[in-house]
């Protein structure tokens, strides 16, 4: 099937899971608060998104397997809590209101702060604290999907396993990404690093969890793992060129965000290394601003356009693309006919993405 199809025919389940998780911790509460709380979280989680890494868990399982069944949609979705735990804290610490083109959640209490008129904190303050508890909400909800489901109990605790991992490599990332924001001299390699950490972490254990309740053998496992960084490292690249060339209707997110932070994207780290001392320097005084005009986000995108870095940025896709294709080709013989379509026609519509 390809991806498309998948999402016909599992997105609904899969939402369907998520929403009964927090429909079950909104009827077992009595406070009030929680009651708004926790169903804020809900409307969050079901106000879009494609669901990748749930349905890569599931078509991973099911390339193993000669009958398909649905009991790998529950521990499916423990990777997307993880995902939208980080999604909540990276728009606190990006200063991002909206996402998916609607408000962010820490963004949605500071609306709620002004809807009930709270005296002691300001609306920022408020929507970033109930943000930071709720991005920790998440996270430690996501294990629920782990522990009661209908596997045993063994493949539960290699899946739990595999989430602390995926956790701790995503906060690295995200450290690594910090960091980098203070430092002018990056080579892409860095970047790398960075976004296989950050972005490519989960999508590979998001199929490595799949893999493990089909329970695949190693050398699958090793080559399955090798698409799933890959998928992530051009899943990232290409989110970067859209976070600043994109269209706004279509991604749902301003395309100044990253300019404006003077984010080390690899538009960015490419323009720094290919363009002339002039223009460098021109650069760097221009991300360094804490409040740019929007003709001065114009002139970085101008500049980065002069040094053709969208391009070499897709040659860059382009070559984790044949990566992770090659892994796939090695799979062939060993998975579903239907599984291998879906991963291939996954790997092509990340690679040419334009929303």
């Amino acid at each position: 099937m390809k991806f498309a199809d998948y999402i016909t025919v599992y997105k609904q389940k899969i939402n369907e899971a998520i929403k009964s998780i927090w429909d079950s911790k909104i009827e077992s509460i009595k406070n009030s608060f929680l009651k708004d709380y926790y169903s804020e979280i809900r409307k969050y989680f079901l106000a879009g998104g494609k669901r990748i890494r749930p349905l890569l868990c599931i078509a991973t399982y099911n390339a193993f397997k000669e009958e398909k069944d649905e009991k790998i949609i529950l521990p499916s979705i423990g990777t997307e809590f993880l995902h939208n735990a980080s999604l909540i804290h990276d728009d606190i610490i990006d200063k991002d209101d909206f996402r998916r083109g609607k408000p962010a959640f820490h963004f949605r209490f500071r609306n709620y702060h002004e809807k009930y008129q709270l005296k002691k904190m300001s609306p920022s303050d408020f929507g970033n604290s109930i943000g930071i508890i709720g991005g920790d909400s998440v996270f430690i909800t996501g294990l629920e999907a782990y522990l009661d489901n209908e596997f045993e109990r063994d493949l539960n605790l290699q899946a739990i396993n595999k989430y602390e991992q995926a956790f701790l490599k995503i906060i690295n990332g995200v450290l690594i990404e910090t960091d980098m924001v203070n430092r002018k001299t990056l080579s892409i390699d860095d970047y790398i690093e960075m976004v296989s950490l950050k972005t490519g972490a989960l999508i590979e254990k998001s199929i490595l969890i799949g893999a493990n309740y089909s329970k695949a053998d190693s050398k699958s496992c090793e080559l399955l793992s090798v698409y799933g960084i890959n998928l992530g490292i051009i899943f990232q690249i290409i989110d970067d060129i859209l976070g600043s060339f994109g269209d706004e209707k279509l991604t749902g997110k301003p395309t100044d965000g990253d300019i404006r932070e003077g984010k080390h994207t690899c538009l960015l780290i490419e323009a720094l290394n290919k363009s002339s001392d002039l223009d460098k320097k021109r650069i760097i005084e221009l991300i360094e601003k804490p409040e740019m005009s929007e003709a001065e986000v114009q002139e970085v995108r101008d500049l980065f356009q002069k040094a053709d870095v969208i391009n070499s940025c897709k040659d860059l896709a382009n070559k984790y693309y044949e990566e992770a294709q090659n892994a796939l080709d090695k799979l062939r013989l060993k998975i579903n006919n239907s599984e291998m379509e879906f991963f291939e026609d996954l790997l092509q519509f990340v690679y040419n993405r334009s929303f």
